[in-house]
């Protein structure tokens, strides 16, 4: 065999046992890839229902304080922007409220609202395979 010969040989080798290098760090590094991928849809989705929730909580409860309105003119303007954000899953309650009404309650008093929605339902991804989580949002105000 001549040295060129020879040295062909060796370099093959070296390109092919790079390229197996390759394929072992592919193989470690891509499920770690499509965790943080995924781990991150689910994160910013998870808070963009919180976040979304907070808001609907705060103007249904800003819509029920006032003078003459009542728990149902609250729930309806929570539930416009839960629908427009496309929230599933979701229920708007009014603990305290006697009757379910903040008409009947004086100044002064305490209204309380809150909105619990399914992270599952609301997931993007693979809220399916993890377990459902119940995101709640409350909001306490004082009746005008």
């Amino acid at each position: 065999m001549t040295q060129h010969h020879k040295q062909n040989q060796t370099i093959k080798y070296k390109s092919q046992r790079r390229a197996g290098v390759a394929a072992t760090e592919l193989a470690v590094c891509l499920p770690l890839i499509i965790l943080l991928v995924f781990g991150s849809i689910e994160a910013t989705s998870y808070i963009f229902l919180k976040q979304t929730l907070n808001i609907a909580a705060y103007e249904g409860i800003r819509e029920s304080i006032k003078v003459g309105s009542d728990n149902a003119s609250g729930a309806s303007r929570a539930e416009n922007i839960l629908l427009s954000r496309d929230v599933k899953s979701y229920e708007i309650v009014f603990p305290n409220a006697p009757s379910g009404q903040s008409q009947q309650m004086q100044r002064g008093d305490t209204v309380v609202l809150e909105i619990r929605a399914s992270a599952a339902a609301n997931s993007p991804l693979i809220g399916q395979f993890v377990n459902d989580r119940q995101v709640v949002a409350r909001v306490v105000m004082v009746k005008e």
